[in-house]
């Protein structure tokens, strides 16, 4: 019912710039927090980045500076604009969304996620 789709992954030298994109589509009736978690090999998901439906973000440590989260809420799309790329955030990257939908008469909150983009750096 929920699709978040993700754009933009590639393979850039150190210090380059990567942007991502995810936009979500469906039954949605509203979304809370939009984000973006990586997974590097052999290691834990973790956030990169989390924006609120009131435009408040948070950062991992090792991102602060060098990446920004934005979001398009008439498009229901979220961005990750990625500068100064160093090797270790290479890693697979995850969109989320904390999304409310219409079921019928009612409506149902969850988290969704992407299906992974690959950042190379």
């Amino acid at each position: 019912q929920v699709q978040l789709v993700e754009s933009g992954g590639g393979l850039v030298q150190t210090g380059g710039s990567l942007r991502l994109s995810c936009a979500a589509s469906g039954s949605i009736f509203s979304i809370s927090a939009l984000g973006w978690y990586r997974q590097a090999p052999g290691k834990k998901r973790e956030l990169v980045a989390l924006i609120t439906s009131g435009g408040s973000t948070n950062y991992a440590d090792s991102v602060k500076g060098r990446i920004t989260i934005s979001r398009n809420n008439a498009k229901n799309t979220v961005y990750l604009q990625m500068n100064s790329l160093k090797p270790e955030d290479t890693a697979v990257y995850y969109c989320y969304a904390d999304i409310t939908i219409l079921v019928v008469a009612t409506t149902l909150k969850g988290d969704y996620w992407g299906q992974g983009t690959q950042g190379t750096c």
